[in-house]
């Protein structure tokens, strides 16, 4: 698919900054005129990587998260990535209820994601950090 436009977007690892990111990708998205559900899904999806990288990345600390988003003609491609401290066992960390953050977290962080977008994409490595990789279609509006 021909690419059309990309954003990069560097926020630190606050709770605040969540709903900033959110807003911010839904922006970029809107101009693939995606209707309020795939909006809402995406919005989502962002919400739940961007709060895992701020809770399990970087539990006692503040860091860098970097928010990438390219537009193609009929999806939006976003990565998600943090520099914190990684996931031991990818397949475990994706299955739902399971959870490092305490009984205060749900464990259904990948879930969500998983299931409001087309595809996703975890890659990490312990001590250098944890890309979200996630697509969703958008469909033509008639």
């Amino acid at each position: 698919m021909k690419k059309h436009d990309k954003m990069k977007l560097e926020i630190e690892s606050k709770s605040i900054n969540e709903g900033f990111a959110r807003a911010a990708v839904a922006a970029f998205a809107a101009r693939l005129d995606p209707s309020l559900e795939e909006l809402g899904d995406i919005k989502t999806a962002v919400s739940e990587a961007v709060t895992n990288c701020i809770v399990h990345a970087y539990p006692d600390s503040i860091g860098l998260v970097q928010i990438n988003c390219r537009v193609f003609e009929d999806y939006i491609e976003i990565k998600i990535r943090d520099y914190g401290r990684g996931i031991a066992d990818i397949a475990r960390a994706r299955e739902p209820m399971y959870t490092t953050g305490g009984s205060d977290r749900s464990g259904m962080g990948f879930t969500v994601m998983e299931s409001f977008m087309d595809e996703l994409r975890v890659r990490s490595r312990e001590g250098i950090g944890t890309t979200v990789t996630m697509q969703k279609r958008i469909k033509p509006r008639k």
